[in-house]
């Protein structure tokens, strides 16, 4: 059976990648910002990152019925329920370093596989991540090392890079952090024999 990413995410296709998992990866073609605002704000953080990943993972699903299609969504809620949207410029990530100096943010990703248009398997995960106080010169140093690397990614960092330099502790799963529950993600694609066992 095919496996469809239906991600262009560099970050989750390098864990799967890793892993030795054969996939297809294809941009999902969903408008998150449309997608957002239809959603409203009826739903928490957690609802939120799995109604989008299945949005993803159903948009190709519906195109691709025999395929298998894993979509993904991470989203980082401040300490005072604030969702962080990924930067729109460097201007909006300095500002977003600023609010997550010295408070802790909790990292929301949901993954959702889709078959026959439908969503058949979900999970989501969440690690709490703690800032360190970050200087203004950090600051400015850490986005021209990873400006415009880190545009695409909620919370302005990439743990797997200079991000981590961000932290002064992390409680959660590293695959999580990165963008993707994977080891759940395994497990499924290993009962629907798209693994061997």
């Amino acid at each position: 059976m095919t496996l469809i990413l239906a991600s262009q995410s560099a970050s989750r296709r390098a864990m799967l990648d890793a892993a030795g998992v054969v996939y297809v990866a294809q941009a999902s073609g969903v408008d998150e910002e449309a997608a957002k605002a239809s959603l409203g704000c009826n739903l928490n953080p957690r609802d939120f990152a799995d109604a989008l990943a299945e949005l993803k993972a159903v948009k190709i699903s519906r195109r691709e019925p025999q395929a298998l299609v894993l979509g993904g969504d991470s989203i980082a809620v401040l300490d005072d329920g604030t969702i962080l949207d990924k930067p729109r410029d460097r201007d909006e990530a300095r500002a977003h370093l600023k609010r997550l100096s010295g408070r802790h943010h909790d990292l929301i990703s949901a993954a959702v596989i889709a078959e026959g248009g439908s969503a058949v398997w979900r999970h989501v995960d969440r690690a709490r991540m703690h800032v360190r106080p970050l200087s203004d010169g950090f600051i400015d140093e850490y986005l021209d090392a990873e400006w415009p690397a880190i545009s695409g990614c909620v919370g302005c960092y990439r743990l797997e890079a200079m991000g981590v330099q961000l932290f002064a502790r992390i409680v959660g799963d590293r695959f999580t952090i990165l963008g993707m529950p994977l080891l759940p993600v395994l497990d499924y694609l290993r009962v629907r024999k798209v693994l061997t066992a």
